[in-house]
């Protein structure tokens, strides 16, 4: 069998995007930072219809930060101050019985309270925080490291992480594609689980070093990892567009 060999010969075509365009955004400066854990850890946090979505025998937790950027309603422009700001979240994969994966989010710290409150009525399950970015490139530190703090104003969890990227390299591995090319999550809304999908083009994927890792947030979510992230990866981010949510079928007794 031919060995692939770029990031986009790995990267799966996006499903179709049903309509109507719900939202459109942008994911600037992405630290992606993952751990292998267990599929049994994994497993108690998907929503009905929903399992791990495994790779090399093991589910993966992630730790992700970047700023969103220009969030708007439908195909409008984004909104003034509310679609712009800082995010990181933890998340785990998932998959549907038909192979349709997703991610679901344990936690996603944003600093714009308004995002998080309207978030949390849908069943996202947003945390109010103060968060710092830092030598994002162009802006670089000297260090060349890019990076994020966040500092929760309610139960106390916190986290700091940054990376120093290699932007002449590119990550295509398998493990880089699995856990970036994500087209939509998983999450209970009233009782049921939803699909909401989302489109974008590949990531421009880049190794990085772990510069500084800090982290309360994976541990607060009910997750325990130990030692550093065995995947490592920055972006300088994609152009992201999400469509209308379907409710997924429980295969559960």
């Amino acid at each position: 069998m031919e060995q692939r060999s770029s990031a986009a010969d790995l990267w799966p075509d996006p499903p179709e995007l049903p309509l109507p365009v719900i939202m459109d955004q942008r994911w600037l400066d992405a630290v992606f930072l993952h751990w292998r854990i267990p599929g049994s850890s994994a497993a108690r946090f998907m929503p009905s219809g929903v399992e791990p979505d495994v790779f090399d025998g093991s589910s993966w937790v992630g730790l992700i930060g970047f700023r969103m950027k220009g969030a708007g309603i439908g195909h409008g422009p984004g909104v003034p101050y509310l679609g712009s700001f800082n995010e990181v979240n933890v998340r785990l994969y998932s998959r549907e019985p038909d192979g349709t994966r997703g991610v679901v989010f344990l936690s996603l710290d944003a600093n714009r309270l308004p995002v998080v409150l309207a978030a949390r009525q849908a069943g996202i399950p947003y945390v109010w925080s103060r968060i710092r970015s830092w030598g994002t490139p162009p802006r670089d530190t000297g260090d060349g490291a890019s990076g994020y703090s966040v500092s929760r104003f309610r139960k106390g969890a916190s986290s700091r992480f940054s990376v120093t990227p290699d932007l002449g390299s590119v990550a295509d591995d398998p493990l880089s594609m699995h856990v970036t090319a994500r087209f939509g999550l998983h999450s209970r809304f009233r009782g049921r689980t939803i699909h909401i999908p989302n489109t974008h083009e590949p990531w421009a994927l880049h190794k990085a070093d772990l510069h500084e890792l800090d982290d309360g947030l994976i541990s607060s979510a009910g997750i325990e990892v130990g030692g550093p992230p065995e995947s490592v990866l920055y972006s300088p981010g994609v152009r992201t567009q999400f469509g209308w949510p379907r409710v997924v079928t429980s295969t559960r007794g």
